[in-house]
């Protein structure tokens, strides 16, 4: 089946004008925040302007949100394998987790446990350390290889006991790209009894994530990177969902993903997220289904953005100076990597792009742990990260760049 080129999609996102220093603008900070398409601006733009309304009143607009709404949860349910009622939005994933973490320990006792990872952006770590605070919980930290940039996976089995009540681990590393396997550790969490939640923010931007194959009891992403607005999904199982002690209002919705929503939320983002995932599906246009087009969609860009991560480790790792961290493109990785140069910091790095039209992130990522187990705690990483409308040309610039920094 055919999926749209490099160049039909770059047409659908009018950055892609944009230059600087008199060159094209090249993207690679999707890592952080993937640029928008006109169709997901549209989208918002026609909520705010035609249907803007609270929810579940008796008048026309509020039905029509109502209705967008609806739409848009039956879109990220597509998107991650899920129903609708188990979708549920939030300001992003970090306040999602925050409100899931405080709402899951309200059923645990002092001296339960919770099992984190090193590899793990914070969102998927300091929510539970605050909570564990509060509750006198236990924190386990699962550590990781810094040579290859994989979980220690011994060291993971070792870390349940019968007080494990939770697992939260990452799909895949925001800071180096590893690829972990949440199947896998989700069938250890509940061998022992444990609850197993997911951090797919980088995940989903890279592979399809089917939350039923994963087995996983709460999935959260980040519709802005992969392409949509700034609003955070979880996805709850249903029987977890219904039972979870949540702090809410009490006259607030008690049903499906309303459950642990808090206020009125950003209903334009909601809808963007949606359109964001509609967007995804119409790049394979001879699918039979929405989530068909999806499965077609993830493994024509993965594919894609395999070939320019190979290119670009194996040409970084050649310039004098240059390291380059994470997994190697034979491992399960996404289309992200992070480097740095000897003798200059990742931000004077980072410049030396943007003179070049080459737009990169730099630092910690939040992944802060990462970066300190890999002896850049000062100063961080530089991160290039392949998206959708990422070109061949553009992955040779960035490797002439780094050369010419480096001689």
């Amino acid at each position: 089946m055919a999926v749209l080129s490099v160049e039909a999609i770059r047409a659908l996102f009018p950055s892609m004008q944009r230059t600087h220093n008199g060159l094209p603008v090249a993207y690679l900070d999707g890592p952080g925040g993937t640029q928008v398409p006109a169709s997901v601006a549209d989208a918002m733009r026609d909520y705010l302007l035609h249907h803007n309304a609270n929810t579940h009143w008796a008048y026309p607009t509020s039905e029509e949100t109502d209705a967008m709404l609806a739409s848009a949860r039956a879109a990220l349910g597509d998107f991650l394998g899920a129903a609708p009622d188990e979708v549920a939005f939030g300001a992003n994933m970090t306040t999602l987790t925050f409100h899931l973490s405080r709402a899951l320990a309200r059923a645990w006792q002092p001296g339960d446990e919770v099992i984190v990872t090193e590899l793990d952006h914070h969102a998927n770590v300091d929510p539970w350390r605050q909570v564990a605070r509060d509750a006198g919980l236990v924190v386990r930290t699962v550590p990781f290889d810094v040579t290859t940039g994989e979980l220690q996976w011994a060291a993971l089995e070792a870390a349940f006991t019968s007080r494990t009540r939770l697992l939260a681990i990452g799909a895949a590393s925001n800071a180096l790209g590893t690829i972990s396997d949440v199947t896998a550790a989700a069938r250890l969490a509940h061998a022992s009894g444990a609850l197993c939640y997911v951090d797919a923010v980088h995940f989903a931007a890279h592979e399809l994530v089917d939350v039923r194959a994963i087995d996983c009891d709460i999935l959260v992403c980040s519709p802005y990177k992969f392409y949509g607005p700034h609003v955070g999904t979880a996805f709850v199982r249903r029987e977890l969902l219904a039972r979870l002690d949540v702090p809410k209002l009490a006259p607030a919705g008690n049903e499906g993903g309303e459950r642990v929503e808090t206020g009125t939320l950003s209903h334009e983002a909601m809808v963007g997220a949606g359109a964001a995932v509609d967007f995804l599906a119409s790049l394979a246009p001879g699918a039979t289904s929405r989530r068909a087009a999806l499965a077609e969609t993830f493994a024509a860009l993965h594919a894609r953005g395999l070939v320019q991560v190979t290119r670009l480790w194996d040409s970084l790792r050649a310039i004098p100076g240059v390291t380059v961290y994470g997994p190697p493109p034979t491992r399960p990785r996404t289309s992200t990597l992070s480097f740095v140069l000897r003798g200059h910091t990742s931000t004077e790095l980072a410049r030396h792009l943007v003179s070049r039209g080459l737009f990169a992130s730099n630092g910690d990522f939040y992944a802060q742990t990462v970066i300190e187990r890999l002896g850049h705690a000062d100063d961080g990483l530089l991160r290039i990260g392949c998206s959708a409308y990422t070109t061949d040309e553009e992955i040779e610039r960035v490797i002439a760049a780094v050369q010419a920094l480096a001689a």
